[in-house]
């Protein structure tokens, strides 16, 4: 009997685990062709080193989200080949999908297990920027799950970095703060009622928590668009990208949730950021990933 009982609870745990979808952002690190060092030496026009596709890919199978938002890809073939050299290993995303919008080089995108409902691709969002006209650079990508207890959509954006030629912009706050606020504004229009919709966005926002352009994306006037999550890594570590050259570390990679959502997340409301073998030789970021009480549609 206590032996029936035993196997009970644990088909019943079993099950409840199988439910959890999960879902991760992962800015990559110049999955491109690129000038960089390489082994001491500076490259020009160079793709991402194998050695850090090896520790890339090590990293995203210990993971192994259901979604996977990436930033900082080059075009569709450099996607294609995460996506191939993935599956050679055991992780198959038959589904993907990459943005290209203004920035001709580093780009966003999505890889999944599940298949999309919907696919909204925000290509040129446009913006006020030093009293003049522009667009979010790196767009804006949605795309949509069916689940058994309604849609998810995840929103991926990257903002605009702290490099910047202009004077009139130190390390491009003003530039981030309009895109920030063209991106929660285009969110909004796709969900007026955000305490009703189940969405996410995510991202490298290149920009700590307390700063104008993220509480710019998560609040409208009296409205909340949606709650960061907090998230620690193995360690109780919050910080998501080192900045090698200056040797510090900060959080400015998030995973932001719908009030409608918010219900869903599991491990206490709160994410993980991923420290294991290969994360710190993959990229300059970690990502961070959650899981959801939500069951896919098959």
């Amino acid at each position: 009997m206590i032996l029936r009982r035993a196997l009970a609870a644990f088909a019943f745990l079993a099950a409840l685990a199988a439910h959890a979808l999960s879902v991760a952002t992962y800015n990559v690190e110049n999955y491109l062709v690129a000038d960089r060092m390489v082994e001491g030496v500076f490259r020009k026009e160079y793709p991402k080193p194998e050695a850090e596709k090896r520790a890339l890919r090590q990293a995203i199978k210990a993971m192994a989200p259901d979604i996977l938002a990436v930033q900082e890809m080059g075009r569709a073939p450099f996607l294609e080949e995460l996506q191939r050299d993935l599956k050679a290993e055991g992780l198959d995303y038959p589904h993907a999908v990459v943005l290209e919008a203004a920035d001709p080089d580093r780009h966003v995108a999505v890889l999944s297990k599940l298949p999309f409902k919907g696919v909204r691709e925000h290509a040129r969002i446009p913006v006020k920027y030093l009293g003049q006209s522009d667009v979010v650079k790196r767009g804006l990508l949605e795309a949509t799950f069916a689940t058994r207890e309604g849609d998810l959509t995840v929103f991926v954006v990257h903002l605009k970095s702290r490099r910047t030629e202009r004077p009139d912009d130190p390390e491009g706050a003003a530039q981030r703060a309009a895109e920030a606020e063209a991106v929660r504004d285009a969110v909004l229009e796709r969900f007026p009622d955000p305490a009703g919709g189940r969405f996410i966005v995510c991202g490298d926002w290149n920009d700590t928590r307390n700063s104008k352009p993220v509480r710019t994306l998560a609040k409208r006037g009296g409205t909340v668009v949606g709650e960061i999550l907090r998230a620690y890594d193995s360690r109780g570590e919050t910080w998501t990208h080192a900045y090698r050259r200056e040797d510090t570390y900060s959080r400015i990679d998030y995973l932001m949730v719908s009030p409608g959502l918010k219900p869903f997340v599991r491990n206490k409301g709160n994410a993980r950021i991923h420290d294991g073998p290969g994360v710190r030789d993959a990229s300059d970021h970690r990502p961070v990933y959650a899981q959801f009480d939500l069951t896919p549609v098959p």
